[in-house]
């Protein structure tokens, strides 16, 4: 059943956003189909207990391959050595190293309990979880339907998509849920995956990732709602990140989650990592990012409008950091991030502020640069970007025609 609402523009002209609210019985099947295996593989954790969501502060410890007996013994020693309660192991497969979330008891500090573990020689590496924040603004517009898709514009992606929808390309979305069941979004995405203890509870009504997942791949020429920015793209919707508070547009990860879904989008064959979120630095995402860019993945990250030392990982070497273009955040490459129009939960849109979805429209042209030249590297990608910008901000038709060497642009 669809459902239109109708507002006024500043000039009094009626403008209709169409609305599917209603899902089919069926939904709730496929859901379970998509989210089937959500659960991460490794030592069980605690009841009541989410790895690096809850307790007290926690610590991540890297430890060498080894046999599981040994790596058992090691956690168990580092454990009672330390003072501290093992909450959760797994194998880090892109790294082929054990990751081991401890909690840190007593009261103590992570930092100082990881400085302790740095010099013990079972330990590879560790690291205190970091927390980082999606880069949305909470108050997103001021004048409704006044700047529908202008960002559509701003990129020139009806010249754009006569060359290239990034059809095929998978693009990993490590941010929140998305809601799998939008009418702008059935059949874009191709992996639903939950590395959030109890996130599959709020998955499909999740604000942020719908937001992001719709920017970069909502259908075109579906007589419904927006267009993406590569509307055939494949999306990989990697929760990650949490609500904060429950059924804000606002949400937070850490370092574990964000090392489980990272890890996830490489070992799948992710050609497009988007990180719409932006932390401190943190090692051991470094190391997974560099594993990435190795193995030809584009890293795409949102930057922060004004420099805080929490610009990671948009400021690490080899990812195309991304702010938004008005007004152009310092050092890095821009996109449109004020009133864009994107899809939100329960098939509604809604408008969207924030370098999130500037850093989303970039995945999307690297999708349709992919598409055009599956074997472009990552320096090759980001070099395009910058060679066909115009004053700073990304081009998604002069993008292509620079890869291409031919066609022109408005």
């Amino acid at each position: 059943m669809k459902a239109s609402r109708t507002n006024t523009d500043e000039h009094g002209r009626a403008r209709t956003v169409r609305n599917v609210r209603v899902r089919p019985w069926w939904s709730v099947s496929v859901l379970a189909l998509l989210l089937a295996g959500c659960a991460t593989s490794g030592t069980p954790t605690p009841e009541g207990v989410a790895p690096g969501t809850t307790g007290g502060p926690q610590v991540m410890v890297m430890l060498a391959p080894a046999p599981p007996a040994i790596l058992g013994s090691n956690t168990a020693a580092l454990a009672q050595a330390y003072g501290l309660r093992t909450v959760y192991s797994w194998n880090l497969a892109s790294l082929g190293e054990q990751c081991v979330v401890f909690e840190v008891t007593g009261g103590r500090q992570a930092e100082a309990v990881a400085r302790r573990l740095a010099s013990d020689p079972r330990v590879s590496s560790v690291q205190p979880i970091e927390t980082f924040e999606v880069l949305a603004d909470a108050k997103p517009w001021n004048d409704p339907y006044a700047h529908l898709q202008h960002s559509a514009e701003a990129l020139h992606l009806e010249q754009a998509h006569r060359w290239a929808t990034g059809k095929g390309v998978r693009v990993a979305v490590i941010d929140t849920g998305v809601d799998l069941d939008h009418p702008d979004l059935r059949g874009r995405v191709v992996k639903a995956q939950n590395f959030v203890d109890q996130g599959e509870r709020s998955f499909t009504t999740d604000f942020h990732g719908t937001a992001v997942a719709g920017v970069i791949a909502a259908a075109a020429n579906n007589e419904v709602g927006i267009v993406g920015v590569a509307p055939q793209a494949e999306i990989y919707a990697l929760k990650a990140c949490w609500q904060q508070p429950p059924g804000a547009r606002e949400a937070v990860c850490n370092s574990y989650t964000l090392a489980k879904a990272a890890d996830f989008a490489i070992t799948q064959g992710a050609q497009v990592l988007n990180f719409s979120l932006a932390g401190p630095p943190d090692a051991l995402l470094a190391r997974l990012i560099k594993v990435a860019l190795e193995r030809g993945i584009v890293v795409v990250a949102a930057a922060p409008s004004k420099p805080d030392g929490r610009s990671f990982p948009a400021s690490l070497e080899g990812v195309i950091g991304i702010s938004g273009s008005d007004p152009p955040g310092p050092a890095f490459l821009g996109a449109p991030a004020v009133d864009i129009l994107t899809t939100v939960p329960h098939g509604s849109y809604d408008f969207f502020s924030g370098s999130s979805l500037a850093a989303a429209q970039a995945s999307g042209v690297a999708a349709l640069l992919l598409e055009r030249n599956p074997r472009l590297k990552p320096a090759e990608l980001a070099a395009l970007f910058h060679k066909t910008a115009h004053l700073s901000q990304i081009d998604a038709c002069a993008a292509l025609v620079g890869a291409s060497g031919t066609g022109t642009c408005p």
